[in-house]
């Protein structure tokens, strides 16, 4: 080993180390000294434009991820103290849905603000080189969220985290630990659902998450309008950005992400840039929404998101919830970032939104049958049930579902005599009229007929008597059984 390769192990050792201790894990600065992937150089094309960008190889880092573009940005510091896009690196391949990671095993990819301490690199990953992004954070934590060893990695391959290609990772990794090198104690990952545009904001207005989105969109426009690394804090159960004790203040503000936000400020000018911003894209985001923006489609059931230039190399690959469309062939013959493995995953293809299913009314026969007796209250229950999901589903009014009214209620025909109305639509009233004497232009054995007829109506009315509501084969109940 030569003397300069055997300074870097030394001094890989020493600040990895230190930052182990700290983190409690104490195994693995030792073998990122003597490990040659994690050793590896930072590439002379990226240290060239480094160069380029009146930035230091050692100075501080910072990284974004945006899963609808599947794209990792990786910044850097200037020697003026702001932060410059250095690159921007497609992702392979990313997993579960836009959102923030709720539980563990829900294959979620986070999202938020995390802070990447040298005890979170990981040299000896099963996926090439990854870093821990420290998930759940405080603010995770509050919410009661579960998860663990979700990963920025090599390999392509996603359960919950954020994948490269081999490739990238190395010269990500590389970024970081000469980051690390340079004094920097933790780098800053930003991860969004999308680019945080008034576009986008518009697209997914009617998301459940939107809430959340606007929260750490905050964050977002902190670094927007200064180009500096925003100052991460949590109480309430909420993200603060930025805050710094009030004027005359000798103690900097205490934060619990669970408990009350102590007292604080934001920087004037910070503040005022920020709401300058937020204002002039609630007001796009409004004119779009005017205009009739198209809100984007949720709960597609397809697994996470690929960079359309690796979706273009792959066959029957498809960009799933990242970026609209599929691959160009243009894409198809470009160089590829990294080597994609064999074993690649992609994300299944957005199938084209199907029409509403719309049921066939039931027969009238059916509705009697499965009319809901006047005792029976669980009967009642379950017809009300039906009746409720037909509206959600479109399927038409109370008037046509399993629990429509008997037809006794309609009013009768103003057209019929009212004693043969009565023997149609009501068993009682019929039974009474065949007791009465037979009118002179009707026969006798006619009207014992109609006699027998409303028993039988009677008796089969009596046999359902509190049992639950029949439901023909094509109704709701087969229909909708996978929604459950």
């Amino acid at each position: 080993m030569n003397f300069g390769l055997r300074s870097r192990v030394l001094a890989t050792a020493m600040v990895l180390g230190a930052g182990a201790l700290l983190a409690g894990c104490n195994s693995d600065g030792v073998s990122l000294a003597n490990n040659a992937k994690a050793n590896k150089p930072v590439p002379p094309k990226l240290v060239a434009e480094i160069q380029k960008k009146d930035m230091d190889l050692q100075s501080p880092i910072l990284i974004r991820l945006f899963k609808q573009e599947a794209e990792l940005e990786v910044w850097k510091q200037t020697r003026s103290g702001d932060f410059a896009l250095l690159e921007t690196y497609p992702i392979c391949r990313w997993s579960g849905d836009l959102g923030p990671k709720v539980r563990e095993g829900d294959r979620q990819a986070p999202e938020g603000f995390y802070s990447i301490t040298p005890a979170q690199m990981n040299p000896q990953s099963a996926y090439y080189l990854s870093f821990n992004m420290g998930y759940p954070n405080a603010f995770d934590k509050a919410l009661g969220r579960t998860g663990s060893q979700l990963m920025v990695h090599g390999d392509c391959s996603s359960r919950g985290c954020y994948a490269m290609t081999d490739e990238q990772i190395s010269d990500i990794y590389a970024l970081g630990r000469e980051s690390f090198f340079g004094g920097q104690r933790a780098f800053q990952v930003q991860a969004y659902p999308f680019r945080m545009t008034p576009v986008n904001m518009a697209k997914h207005r009617n998301n459940p998450n939107m809430p959340f989105w606007k929260m750490i969109k905050v964050g977002y426009d902190h670094f927007e309008v200064t180009h500096r690394e925003p100052k991460v804090d949590f109480c309430e159960k909420k993200y603060v950005f930025d805050a710094v004790p009030l004027p005359g203040s000798t103690q900097p503000p205490v934060f619990n992400a669970a408990g009350a936000c102590p007292a604080y400020t934001v920087d004037a000018a910070v503040a005022d840039a920020v709401k300058a911003k937020e204002r002039a894209d609630d007001a796009k985001v409004a004119e779009l929404v005017a205009k009739g923006t198209p809100v984007a489609r949720m709960n597609t059931g397809i697994d996470g998101g690929m960079n359309k230039i690796f979706a273009a190399h792959v066959p029957g690959g498809a960009t799933g919830l990242s970026d609209e469309g599929t691959s160009s062939v243009a894409l198809a013959s470009a160089k590829l970032p990294g080597t994609i493995p064999s074993h690649v995953n992609p994300p299944r293809a957005l199938e084209p939104e199907q029409p509403p299913v719309v049921a066939e009314a039931p027969a009238p026969a059916t509705r009697m049958a499965i009319a809901a007796p006047e005792s029976s209250s669980q009967s009642s229950s379950s017809g009300n049930f039906f009746s409720s999901l037909a509206r959600k589903v479109g399927l038409g009014g109370s008037d046509n579902t399993a629990s429509t009214a008997p037809v006794a209620a309609r009013p009768p025909a103003p057209t019929k005599p009212k004693v043969e109305t009565a023997k149609r639509h009501d068993p009682r009233a019929a039974r009474t009229a065949s007791r009465a004497p037979a009118p002179k232009h009707v026969a006798p054995k006619a009207s014992a007929k109609t006699t027998a007829k409303s028993d039988a109506t009677r008796k089969q009315a009596n046999a359902i008597s509190g049992a639950q509501p029949a439901v023909p084969s094509n109704g709701f109940d087969s229909r909708f059984s996978a929604m459950r």
